[in-house]
């Protein structure tokens, strides 16, 4: 009799307010034996905290896999810790369990579960996506600013260290994970005089949000960390 191998489960919490899961993405946890979630150096685990804010008790007795993924630009590292996370989930697919993975806002877009999905679908594991509501959705209900204005207007969703690129086209820009990047993207902005058209959102729905609605008027002192999303209104 052939052993029947569990289901890897790709699971958006939402950028950080308990209240953005989905119905979809609570029965899910609430389901999965299994959880696993990025865990960062210092051992935090931001989308468990996230779940465990919405689900409380519910999380009992489930087995928790932090996963560490490489803080790198090379490829090869980058793909070793890939493997090693895959790895880290694998034995509890194999004894037939399904693993929800916990990704930080929509598990589509700029998540870690797609490198994981690639490894283990191709070694034969099914995998499944819950979607959830993208950091930028959030970001601009806190700012209470629509995302785009007519049906032909466009809306630019890329990286921060893109805005050289990105920032002549029509329409809102979106730009995501700029904490690293933030210095030199203000300094973008001024340069091309868009910082009056610009908000800037950190943390979203987390305890620690900011706000600046007119980067113009201010600015961060510091680093704004890495759920840092700036919107660009045309």
């Amino acid at each position: 009799m052939e052993n029947v191998k569990g289901t890897f489960y790709g699971v958006s919490v939402g950028p950080g307010d308990p209240e953005l899961l989905t119905l979809q993405a609570v029965r899910l946890i609430q389901s999965c034996p299994v959880l696993a979630a990025p865990q960062t150096s210092s051992g935090q685990m931001l989308a468990l905290d996230i779940a465990r804010r919405a689900l409380g008790d519910a999380l009992d007795g489930k087995a928790i896999v932090p996963l560490h993924f490489a803080m790198s630009r090379d490829p090869a590292v980058l793909a070793a810790s890939h493997r090693q996370a895959a790895q880290a989930v694998r034995p509890f697919l194999d004894a037939g369990q399904d693993v929800a993975m916990l990704n930080i806002g929509d598990v589509s877009i700029y998540a870690t579960f797609g490198y994981l999905q690639e490894i283990l679908q191709a070694e034969g594991y099914a995998t499944a996506m819950a979607a959830g509501v993208p950091s930028f959705c959030a970001a601009a209900a806190r700012l209470n600013v629509p995302l785009t204005g007519g049906m032909d207007a466009p809306l630019t969703i890329a990286p921060g260290g893109w805005a050289d690129r990105v920032l002549e086209t029509p329409g809102t820009k979106v730009l995501m994970k700029t904490g690293r990047q933030l210095p030199a993207l203000l300094d973008t902005l001024e340069a091309r005089r868009k910082l009056a058209d610009s908000a800037l959102v950190c943390n979203c729905g987390l305890p620690d949000e900011a706000v600046w609605t007119d980067l113009s008027a201010a600015r961060p002192e510091e680093s704004a960390g890495y759920f840092a999303t700036v919107l660009v209104k045309e």
